[in-house]
């Protein structure tokens, strides 16, 4: 029998997605707009054999989580702007030690205490460069509350399988709305268990991951023998190693390529009337769906527009724009910040095509009508030519 609908609160079907996924820990400390995803974790932890810390600060929280995951148990936390910078350096270690875990990051309006009920989307680049050091990052952003479920399941998949923290940006527009969904059987989804290293404990210090096989983190206390450490380490014999380049850039660069040389199956778009599209719209999370709203509002009046929705923000999704700006006359970028995604949007789209930035940081969402106006005179101009 197909799922019943239910009405869900989109922080809600984060902590489902969570349990589904097969997480059993969960440590954080409340903060709006998030504070639901801990309230509902709160409760469901416990049902599942799970367990929920509110810790003292979002650094405590940080810490628990990347505890929990050595220890071999699939672990995420949950915050928004201020607490995610506090969560920096040790999202910092945990690339560096390659511990697979989940953070959920609603945004809300900044800098500081900022706006703590109202959207935003300014936490985009803090997400990709937030921590210190090269690292590579993977980030995904729902616009729906059946999506912040499927990529709650697809960060926890991610992470193990790459072995990396995975954020998952919402705002407190998605995190807050409630829609009737069905959401997934168990048996519809993809769920990437925590294994074992394919090889003999004694034989794991001469094995080493490579960019096309990366072995599973063994857990502390299990049969093999773990290292962890936030220093340059010699990835074979995971021995800490500072005083040779040639390991600290073997590292540096294996950090990177696990993700990048993974992009195609990383990198999520939705691709809306492109066919045609003399114009693009480049939209992502609670914005998109303004954006979508405007596309069939300029499409009732005759104006071929299209949208391209990333629902993987990093790795960017170069081809995705490539292939954008080899068709349309203007990308139109509407986001709750001040070119933070528009930016790169230009840089990929490399004066192919006009790039005009809609942003907004007032706390309040763009409307429909907002990006409706701009299409048109952008359409008028066209048409003037």
């Amino acid at each position: 029998m197909p799922q019943p609908r239910r009405l869900i609160q989109g922080n809600e079907a984060v902590a489902e997605g969570a349990i589904a996924a097969g997480a059993r820990f969960f440590a954080g400390y409340p903060i709006t707009p998030s504070t639901e995803i801990a309230e509902t974790l709160s409760r469901r932890m416990p049902e599942v054999g799970g367990s929920f810390l509110q810790m003292e600060d979002e650094i405590a929280s940080m810490g628990a989580v990347i505890g929990s995951s050595l220890a071999g148990v699939k672990a995420l936390t949950a915050t928004s702007g201020p607490g995610f910078s506090l969560m920096q350096e040790l999202i910092g270690y945990a690339a560096m030690a390659q511990v697979p875990c989940v953070i959920v990051d609603v945004m809300r309006g900044g800098p500081s205490t900022g706006l703590p009920t109202d959207p935003s989307q300014g936490d985009v680049m803090q997400a990709r460069w937030g921590t210190h050091g090269e690292h590579s990052v993977i980030v995904v952003a729902p616009s729906s509350v059946r999506e912040c479920f499927t990529l709650t399941v697809d960060a926890f998949n991610f992470s193990e399988q790459y072995r990396t923290p995975v954020i998952m940006l919402s705002d407190a527009v998605i995190g807050h709305m409630r829609e009737a969904v069905a959401l997934p059987l168990p048996e519809e989804l993809r769920i990437a268990e925590r294994g074992e290293p394919d090889c003999d404990p004694e034989d794991y210090d001469t094995v080493v991951s490579t960019i096309d096989h990366i072995l599973p983190r063994p857990a502390l206390g299990s049969r093999f023998r773990v290292h962890v450490t936030g220093l340059v380490y010699d990835r074979r014999s995971g021995a800490v190693d500072t005083s040779h380049p040639e390991v600290a850039a073997d590292l540096g660069m294996y950090l990177r390529e696990k993700i990048y040389h993974h992009r195609d199956a990383i990198v999520r778009v939705e691709e809306v009337g492109m066919e045609d599209a003399e114009i693009g719209l480049f939209a992502y999370g609670s914005v998109a769906r303004s954006a979508r709203a405007a596309m069939k509002a300029a499409r009732r009046k005759g104006i071929a527009v299209g949208l391209l929705r990333p629902i993987t923000l990093w790795p960017f999704p170069t081809a995705a724009v490539d292939r954008m700006a080899e068709q349309v006359r203007t990308v139109i970028v509407p986001e709750m910040n001040i070119r933070q995604m528009a930016w790169e949007v230009q840089a990929a789209v490399a004066g192919r095509a006009e790039v005009v930035d809609l942003g907004r940081v007032d706390g309040r969402l763009i409307t429909p009508a907002q990006i409706d106006e701009l299409i048109e005179r952008k359409a008028d101009r066209v048409r003037a030519r």
